[in-house]
């Protein structure tokens, strides 16, 4: 059930007082993982979920949560929604934009911070396993795949950060 014209807009506002908002657009925030790793060919392959409605392929992604940085909220979407876990980067690399089709506050138009995570462990079984499929794709094809035109720009400009063998723990 879809609330009420004269009801969905406070609610949208009290959302956007609760989730954050995007000091650019003034949108609702959302979070998402851009899950990599390096394939035996040395190349980037970017994992690909599909939403649970439609099928559309996209990015692990999800709304911010208590307690955890931005980061650390796209990184458990990452785990929750395609099973995968490994090292978040800590700031963003781009920004895109998604209509969310809300149950009670229908079309939601947010603005979603991508932050790269390479992936270390891939879960089989995860926790949503039957309600998504998850697929690997080098990274001209996930760009294909997107339906966000800002996304798949994202997805074929993204270059990891070269691991700084000097540090402790890299």
């Amino acid at each position: 059930m879809k609330l009420p014209a004269p009801i969905r807009a406070p609610a949208r506002r009290l959302l956007t007082r609760i989730l954050g908002r995007d000091p650019a657009t003034a949108r609702p925030v959302q979070v998402a993982a851009l899950p990599w790793r390096r394939s035996a060919a040395g190349g980037i392959e970017i994992l690909l979920v599909t939403s649970r409605s439609s099928n559309r392929w996209l990015v692990p992604k999800g709304w911010p949560m208590r307690r955890r940085t931005l980061a650390e909220a796209a990184a458990r979407e990452a785990y929750e929604e395609a099973g995968v876990e490994g090292r978040i980067e800590a700031r963003p690399i781009g920004r895109f934009d998604h209509v969310k089709n809300h149950p009670l506050l229908g079309r939601l138009r947010c603005t979603v911070f991508l932050f790269p995570l390479a992936v270390a462990t891939e879960l089989d079984p995860w926790q949503e396993k039957g309600q998504r499929s998850r697929r690997w794709y080098d990274r001209a094809a996930a760009a294909g795949k997107v339906a966000s035109p800002d996304l798949a720009r994202l997805i074929r400009e993204f270059e990891p950060e070269p691991v700084d063998r000097a540090r402790p723990g890299a």
